[in-house]
């Protein structure tokens, strides 16, 4: 009897061999545990995949396309170009004004304008920039003064000119240069209330001609009198009163003629008023002939005054001669009763001729 062969017993690398290669056929026909998907999501689509594909369509430039583009690039580089020749221009434009403007202290107006200046604005955008800015306002202060007051606001040019003008006169005259000196903006703080005060430069130099040639210079008694007169100039400086803007010049010229009179006066050993002497000044008497005028009168009112007495005469002195000598109202009657002195005087020495002796008494007679 034939002995039955005992199966052998696949080892266990065998045994997941065998496992792995059923595993793989069932994966590839779909059988088994891959018979239904285990998630449909991953499930490839049967859906044949189709690719259409557009034709590219090119369409050729027309001539006239051509030339538009042609037109349009070459417009662009065009305002490139010009744009660069106008930022070239505007930094050269504002380094010469900065130049010019240095000359004369101005610089500082123009360094904060710097970018503007170089985008090559319009004179109107660049001028009024300008005058906002408060370096320039700083500078031309006066304006606003002129402004609020109802005059018109000076240019630049005119302003400065103007300063100009002050200076010249000022330094001709020989006054300090405390009265004209420039800080470094160009600009004199004294100036500005003369144009605040629209002073022109031919009032400054009046006013200065005032000062100096009709009151500093003059004889020590109109510089009295002037004081004495007008009691609101206390400070002795005659020229700082003259030259301050709120004096109207036409008062200043009548103060000056009046103590100019009133000097005359005081010259001659004589007193007068204020009153007196803007009289005299409203019927035309100047300084001249006001020494001259008081010199007369010096001679003839104690005279008059001592005959008036002594012939038992209304009172005769200084007033009466004043208004016959400067002409005033009543001249013509002053001059009657001065007549009637001197006949009666005459008179007197002629009733006395054989005492006194004619010659002598003809000599005396009459000198009044």
């Amino acid at each position: 009897m034939a002995t039955k062969k005992k199966a052998k017993t696949p080892t266990a690398g065998e045994a997941a061999s065998a496992r792995y290669t059923a595993e793989a056929a069932d994966f590839a026909a779909g059988t088994g545990r891959y018979a239904q998907p285990l998630n449909p999501i991953y499930l490839p689509s049967t859906t044949p995949v189709t690719t259409t594909t557009q034709p590219v369509v090119t369409t050729a430039l027309t001539d006239e396309q051509i030339r538009q583009n042609e037109r349009a690039y070459q417009r662009q580089q065009d305002a490139a170009a010009e744009a660069e020749k106008k930022r070239r221009a505007g930094q050269s434009a504002y380094d010469l004004l900065l130049s010019e403007f240095n000359q004369y202290g101005l610089g500082s107006l123009v360094e904060p304008l710097k970018a503007l200046i170089v985008s090559g604005p319009s004179e109107a955008e660049l001028t009024l920039a300008l005058r906002q800015t408060e370096p320039y306002k700083q500078r031309f202060a006066a304006n606003a003064k002129r402004l609020a007051s109802g005059l018109r606001a000076l240019s630049e040019a005119e302003y400065i000119t103007l300063e100009d003008q002050y200076q010249s006169i000022m330094r001709n005259y020989g006054l300090p240069a405390t009265y004209y000196t420039k800080d470094a903006t160009g600009k004199q703080a004294g100036f500005e209330k003369f144009i605040a005060g629209d002073v022109s430069a031919a009032e400054l130099e009046d006013r200065i001609a005032i000062a100096q040639k009709r009151v500093i210079n003059a004889a020590p008694e109109v510089t009295t009198a002037l004081k004495q007169f007008y009691p609101d100039i206390t400070n002795g400086d005659i020229l700082a009163y003259t030259l301050d803007p709120t004096q109207a010049l036409a008062n200043i010229q009548k103060k000056v003629l009046a103590a100019e009179i009133g000097g005359a006066a005081l010259g001659q050993g004589l007193g007068t008023s204020m009153q007196r002497a803007e009289e005299l000044a409203r019927f035309g008497v100047t300084g001249e002939t006001a020494r001259q005028g008081f010199q007369a009168v010096a001679e003839i009112a104690p005279r008059g005054s001592q005959l008036a007495s002594i012939y038992r005469q209304e009172p005769y002195g200084q007033a009466e001669v004043e208004t016959e000598v400067f002409g005033l109202t009543g001249s013509a009657e002053a001059a009657k009763r001065r007549r009637k002195l001197t006949e009666l005087e005459q008179a007197s020495f002629s009733g006395q001729a054989g005492a006194t002796g004619g010659a002598l008494g003809r000599e005396r007679a009459g000198s009044f």
